[in-house]
């Protein structure tokens, strides 16, 4: 995690993350629900069930609570629910979906409100090896000495095992077959062995262990889980977002964090954010309706994706445009954030902004004129 340093008023110097994880950023909230809960803990969990869902999903006037928790994943609250029950139990949590539905954020929002730790992460790639999952070794410990639990290097889960919390493993089925499997005995016998030593050689998990795994739908047929791993791993699907209320919802809460981290406030204007949440839905329509993978975009279209394009449309907007967001820049910002194969997803983008924006600015004039024309300029420099 970067790090800078910087001073304060007084002349000390303090420690500044560029991105806090959930325990920290909303560590104040989390001292509060842990003192006026009085519900039941699971195992060693910081918070009762009933409160980390008030955690992830906001509070409500019934709760009758001293200060408004708010809402930080949006989704159907039958999908937090399960997930949380899930981790209750012996059986390991698989959040799968499309890129940009929120996976990997509810998955460190749970493990926040319920380890107080939610950096025991190991990224999955093709490059990921059982090591990673399980454990390694300090070369030069073992040179000297021999190896030793004093030499052993503990992966991730293998820490979270120790101190009874959430291991998170993203993007699992980037992983190969072989790699996967070392999470079976894991999330079955709940230890790890390690024969290179003769004595204490295993690694036992504490209670209140358990993985949260997330799985991008759109890897599928890559490197399909075993049959074996999935029975140890209650699926939890993410459906992508399509309502127009709740997606605004979304943007609007992910930029306004990622804008505090540049120290200015966010004025995104309605009819503007009303202009990219319908071209991302015009967009969606006219991928679905294309026969083969020429004739659409490379892009999920994700929810994700939006927030991106906000945000870079804001920053060029600050940094070399008026002070204010213009629909150019959101335009010239989406082309940009959504054409990555060339010619193909040029060709498929300028028939596009052609077909549809063209006709959103005659018949809707005001911003969408502006957002035509940024359009055409930035498709014109490819």
């Amino acid at each position: 995690m970067a790090r800078t340093k910087s001073n304060t008023t007084n002349g000390a110097s303090k420690e500044v993350m560029l991105r806090q994880p959930a325990e920290m950023k909303y560590a104040e909230e989390l001292e509060y629900l842990a003192s006026i809960d009085k519900g039941t803990k699971p195992f060693s969990w910081r918070l009762s069930p009933q409160i980390v869902r008030t955690f992830v999903l906001g509070s409500t006037p019934s709760q009758k609570l001293d200060r408004q928790i708010e809402q930080k994943w949006y989704g159907d609250s039958a999908i937090a629910e399960r997930a949380i029950v899930t981790l209750a139990s012996d059986r390991g949590l698989l959040l799968i979906g499309d890129p940009g539905t929120g996976k990997s954020w509810l998955a460190e929002l749970l493990a926040a409100a319920i380890s107080g730790n939610s950096t025991y992460v190991v990224q999955g790639t093709a490059g990921t090896t059982e090591d990673q999952i399980k454990y390694s070794w300090n070369v030069a410990m073992v040179i000297a000495a021999g190896q030793s639990r004093d030499s052993l290097i503990p992966s991730p889960i293998m820490t979270a095992m120790h101190s009874g919390a959430m291991g998170r493993f993203e993007e699992l089925t980037r992983c190969t077959s072989d790699v996967q499997d070392a999470l079976i005995s894991i999330l079955s016998e709940k230890y790890i062995s390690i024969p290179e030593l003769k004595t204490d050689n295993v690694a036992f998990a504490q209670p209140g262990f358990n993985v949260i795994a997330t799985a991008n739908s759109r890897d599928r047929g890559v490197n399909e889980l075993s049959s074996a791993l999935k029975r140890r791993f209650n699926f939890v699907h993410m459906p992508v977002v399509t309502n127009k209320k709740q997606e605004k919802e979304i943007i609007l809460f992910r930029t306004k964090e990622l804008m505090n981290r540049h120290g200015f406030e966010v004025d995104v204007p309605p009819t503007l954010l009303d202009v990219l949440l319908q071209t991302f839905a015009d967009l969606r329509e006219t991928s679905a309706a294309a026969s083969s993978d020429d004739q659409r975009l490379e892009s999920a279209l994700s929810t994700a994706e939006q927030i991106g394009v906000l945000e870079d449309a804001i920053l060029h907007s600050r940094y070399f445009g008026a002070t204010n967001l213009e629909a150019g820049a959101l335009a010239k910002s989406l082309v940009g954030t959504l054409v990555r194969r060339q010619p193909e997803d040029i060709s498929v983008m300028n028939q596009f902004w052609h077909a549809v924006v063209e006709k959103r600015s005659q018949e809707q004039k005001g911003e969408w004129e502006a957002f035509l024309e940024g359009g055409k300029q930035a498709m014109g420099l490819f």
